[in-house]
């Protein structure tokens, strides 16, 4: 017997909240918190959070956007939302209103198809390779102090909207526990450059110390690979270089695929 996937459901913020290492209760609070210093309070609590990551609410409302885009980092069109066309407000009698996608759907077309689906769409529209994914992010740097070559990895969720990427690593998977990946990525052709963040744990070597650069890649024309160098300033302030590449592993962002992924790379 075949069980179809579940094609409302907003993969992609899920992917990202657990990337983020929280909880539905976790998401809520500090959206919550976000609205609060930004003088527009919200109700987001985790039944809200479980209608966003389930497709029930595709559309969030713009006090939610602002809070969603302020909590994670991220455009909203990168967490799995369809943008509005022809929408309602309405209210579920809990203090939980919000857009609610109607018959036509968020997009004005035959409804509920899944919200990560229009980020592929739009880039197949505009003639761009897919990537999103889960993907093994691997580099290497020199460290000084040890006088020796390290290999860092991560495996990311990359979430794609059009010639733009964002990437995430998973919880607990890095080969440096506590050391989370952020990445912000734009592809040109098969040239694929951004930045990168590592916030480093507080209990290892680096001591908590928050690292960023740059990255330019080469895609293979595949689509699976892409190679390339960092750029980023060492503890000396010196500037320091070295190989980058990120491997594909699978196109699902599922919760069973999140989860398998959510280890440490071997």
């Amino acid at each position: 017997m075949t069980i179809a996937p579940d094609l409302s459901a907003n993969a992609a913020f899920r992917a990202v909240r657990l990337s983020l290492r929280m909880s539905q209760d976790d998401m809520a609070r500090a959206l919550r918190k976000a609205g609060d210093e930004a003088g527009e309070p919200n109700d987001a609590n985790k039944r809200l959070v479980q209608r966003w990551e389930g497709g029930t609410t595709r559309v969030p409302r713009p006090v939610y956007v602002r809070a969603l885009e302020k909590v994670t980092g991220l455009p909203i069109e990168s967490l799995g939302f369809a943008l509005p066309v022809m929408a309602r407000v309405g209210d579920d009698g809990a203090g939980e209103d919000d857009v609610a996608v109607g018959a036509t759907g968020a997009d004005g077309v035959g409804g509920g198809g899944p919200a990560s689906g229009d980020a592929k769409t739009a880039a197949r529209t505009a003639g761009h390779a897919l990537y999103a994914g889960v993907w093994l992010s691997r580099y290497e740097f020199h460290s000084s102090g040890r006088g020796q070559t390290f290999t860092g990895a991560h495996f990311v969720v990359l979430v794609q909207n059009g010639n733009r990427l964002t990437g995430r690593s998973l919880p607990g998977a890095s080969s440096h526990p506590d050391s989370p990946l952020s990445l912000d990525l734009t592809v040109d052709g098969n040239v694929v450059t951004g930045t990168w963040v590592e916030q480093t744990a507080t209990d290892g070597y680096y001591a908590g110390a928050r690292y960023h650069g740059a990255v330019q890649l080469l895609a293979e024309p595949t689509g699976r690979r892409m190679t390339g160098k960092w750029v980023g300033f060492g503890k000396d302030f010196d500037v320091n270089t070295g190989p980058w590449e990120l491997v594909f592993k699978d196109a699902s962002t599922s919760k069973e695929t999140v989860e398998r992924y959510s280890r440490r790379p071997e």
